[in-house]
Formats: C-alpha cells, structure tokens, sequence
C-alpha cells in the first residue's frame, strides 16, 4: 500500500536527505517512481536501500534513504513509497521513522486484514428489516397480550420466542417462531437463542409483558440505526423511563483489576439530528439492535436469572449505544405468580455468583452502582 501524505516541507536546501526505517514490513518505491518520467535521473543523485531482503522476486528494504537536489522531485519519490507487511496478522501495526536532518517523526502504520461485508436482504417493507425477539419463562398470559398488541401495530412482523417454561406451551399465532429449550435453562440463554435465530438486519428486543401501544414506532429506531451506521444498540422507553446509563471504567493493573461504576441516567452527547437521542453506555430491555454486532458480544449462558446490564459491559468499548426518548413501549400490569416469583427474585447465593462472576470475567476489584 502507498503511505499516503508522505512528503518533507523544509525551507531551500543546496541537497535533500531523508530516510525512512520500518520493523515488521518493507518499503518499496512503485514502477511509476522507477520507470519513465516520474523523476529526473540527474537530480536524483543517491538512492541507497539498506538490509536488503527479496520477497517473492522483488526488491524490497526495510530501510530507504533518499538525497537530492531538489525538494519537488524528492517529494514526488516520497508520494511513491509503498509499504508491505511481511508477516500475516489481521490486526497489528508498524512504526514508521522518518528522519531529516535532526527531525524525527515516527507515525503507525496499521496493518489490517480487510473484513467481508455482511448484508442482508434488501425489502421495502420494515418486516423485512426488523424481527421482533423476547423470552418467555412461565408466562404464557403475558405472552400472549403482548402478541395481540404487536399484531395491532405489525401484523405481519415475525416474533421468535426462546421458552424455558417447565411445562411449556405451544404458540400457533402466525409469524411466530416459539423455540423450546430445557425448563430453567436461564435468562441470557434464552436470549442468546432466540438472537441466533434472526435473520434480518435488525432485532428488536421486548420482555414478554410488554404492549405495543402508538408510541412503539420501529421505524423511527430504524431511522436513526440508518441515519448512523456506527450504532450497534439504540434503546427506546419503557413507559416513559428510559432506563439508561453510563459505565465509566478504569483500567487497573495486572494483578488486581480495575473499577466499574454503572451510573444510572448518565450519559454523553446528543446525536445530530435526533435532538432527543443521546449516546450512552446501556440501556433498558427495549432496544433495536445490529443482529451481527450483538452476535459477536453475545450473552453470557452464566446468567440465568437476574440480568441485563452485563450485556453492556460485556460489549464496552465494542458495542456502540444510544438511547431515545421518542420510542415507547408499554408495560402490562403486574400480576401475582409465585411459581414465577420464586425464579425471578433468586436467593441470596445467586446474587453473590453473579457478583463473583463479573469480579472474575471481566476482572474487577471493584464495581460502583449508582
């Protein structure tokens, strides 16, 4: 590859001598700085390549120093240095010196294998762009509200439905992908399935006692996720609270870890044009996604009962988040279920395995809430 804006600005000079040294790759000039016209013969008075190596029949150096009389032909062999990485890595880098006089400049070179484009098909309508995807675990009443109110707003938008229930329940609604898993196997699991199973660009993840009311516009998270290709996450409200917050982290050492404060309600900047959408680090269980992005973070099969947040932590510094305060969704009036009670509000024990997990995971010595 060329090292692009190479090129010395120096006051007049009787001669011009530079030189470039690398590590890990070799410099090369291209044909057109060799052959032709490019450069003027007379003027390019010393061309000296050290600590030679041949690589695949070609000359090649992983130092070069280059004098002459004139600045603008120095500068036109300087925009033909091209740079070649001799070991394989997909994602490393090299240090390039560039040395005149008594200057030094060492700038990277970052030395990256190109990734293959992930597309999906191309629809006008949202339900090919978006899945909507949820857990259920012994709430078959739940489940079947929220249905009834997806299908008012989105008839024909396809619903996958992990389910843990001991003693499950088979869902016949159309567009509905009910998938059965061992009774118990947990929260995050059941997560994980039902993402694995989407095949659109877009999931749109809800719990299974939400209600899609008027404000539930998948469309307009869709908009701003297309508006800004970076965002992975955009979450919306539940009720009106949008729940989100910030992860502020600082990295110990080695031996004892670093500090993790999950600070509610704390977030960055707003994103141009969506003056009510704002960067942040998490955000609640209603939220649009990138399918392949969340993929690659995934959620942790650990988890079984209580959790959420850890999908974030997990993703900081890789999933990009936003939240957005113009999306609702509703939330259906709590009812008693002690069968269901007994898991979703676990014992003591678990909770200290889910704080164990994260000091060690994602080695901690200390995580703030507030």
């Amino acid at each position: 590859m060329f090292v692009s804006g190479l090129a010395l600005h120096s006051e007049k000079r009787s001669r011009y001598k530079v030189s470039l040294n690398v590590t890990i790759g070799v410099l090369s000039l291209s044909e057109a700085s060799v052959e032709g016209d490019a450069w003027t013969p007379s003027l390019f008075t010393l061309f000296q390549c050290v600590t030679k190596l041949l690589v695949t029949g070609i000359d090649l150096y992983n130092s070069l120093i280059m004098e002459t009389e004139s600045l603008e032909e120095l500068n036109k062999l300087l925009g033909k240095v091209t740079y070649t990485s001799t070991v394989y890595h997909i994602h490393t880098g090299d240090l390039v010196n560039f040395l005149f006089e008594h200057h030094q400049a060492v700038f990277p070179i970052v030395i990256r294998q190109p990734t293959l484009p992930v597309l999906y098909g191309v629809g006008t309508d949202i339900n090919d762009h978006v899945t909507v995807a949820t857990k259920t675990f012994m709430r078959y009443k739940e489940l079947k509200v929220l249905i009834s109110s997806l299908r008012r707003y989105y008839k024909d938008m396809t619903l996958i439905v992990a389910d843990d229930s001991f003693e499950s329940e088979k869902i016949t609604e159309d567009n509905v992908q009910q998938y059965i898993m061992p009774g118990g196997q947990g929260w995050f699991a059941g997560r994980n399935l039902a993402v694995s199973q989407v095949t659109t660009k877009y999931f749109l993840w809800v719990d299974d006692d939400f209600l899609f009311t008027d404000q539930t516009k998948i469309e307009a998270l869709v908009e701003v996720m297309e508006a800004i290709p970076e965002l992975d996450v955009v979450g919306g409200s539940v009720t009106g609270n949008q729940f989100y917050f910030s992860l502020p982290y600082e990295e110990g050492d080695e031996l004892t870890g670093g500090c993790l404060h999950r600070k509610s309600n704390g977030k960055f900047n707003s994103i141009p044009n969506f003056p009510r959408c704002h960067m942040v680090n998490g955000v609640v269980n209603f939220f649009l996604a990138r399918t392949d992005a969340v993929s690659r973070v995934r959620f942790d099969p650990k988890l079984k009962r209580v959790a959420h947040s850890e999908l974030f932590m997990d993703g900081l510094g890789t999933l990009m988040v936003a939240s957005c305060g113009h999306v609702s969704i509703g939330h259906q009036p709590r009812s008693a279920n002690a069968d269901y009670a007994k898991f979703r509000h676990p014992a003591q024990s678990k909770m200290e395995y889910k704080k164990q997990l994260h000091f060690f995971k994602n080695h901690l010595k200390c995580i703030l809430y507030g």
